[in-house]
């Protein structure tokens, strides 16, 4: 996994719109796993950056820490757990094959989307807000192929 100063488009965002700190527990790290976060948006800051998180070299079963960061997502975006828990949908993964789904935390048909991949040894997720399904989850494997190196 790689601090990519771009992905899938979008570009990392430094200064104001860069993140201050970790917003979502990563769950245990080890030596030897890189933790990569920030936020990716357009230049000129127009429109909501992306809210990016993904840990490598998962000595666990990656669909478990994906599960983690998922509530962990949830938690930071401060989903109410009465309306339901948001079921995640399978997205097509792209060439680096493992498992991508995304999962629509809102009431309507758009709003906040959180999408994540698991594979051999990565996990990461990602919150995309004001979108839909099917964009994020293209945009989503259009960053991972920047970030996952």
């Amino acid at each position: 996994m790689v601090d990519a100063p771009s992905a899938g488009g979008l570009d990392r965002l430094t200064g104001d719109g860069a993140l201050a700190d970790v917003p979502v527990d990563p769950g245990d790290m080890r030596d030897g796993m890189t933790l990569v976060t920030g936020n990716y948006g357009k230049r000129g800051g127009r429109g909501t950056p992306v809210l990016f998180e993904g840990v490598d070299h998962v000595p666990e079963d990656t669909n478990e820490r994906r599960e983690h960061l998922f509530r962990g997502m949830l938690e930071y975006i401060q989903w109410d757990p009465e309306l339901g828990n948001p079921e995640a949908q399978p997205v097509e993964p792209g060439p680096l094959g493992g498992s991508v789904e995304c999962l629509l935390a809102s009431l309507s048909e758009d709003g906040d989307v959180i999408c994540g991949w698991a594979d051999e040894g990565t996990a990461a997720v990602a919150l995309f807000e004001n979108s839909t399904l099917a964009d994020a989850g293209k945009l989503f494997v259009a960053m991972r192929a920047d970030l996952e190196r």
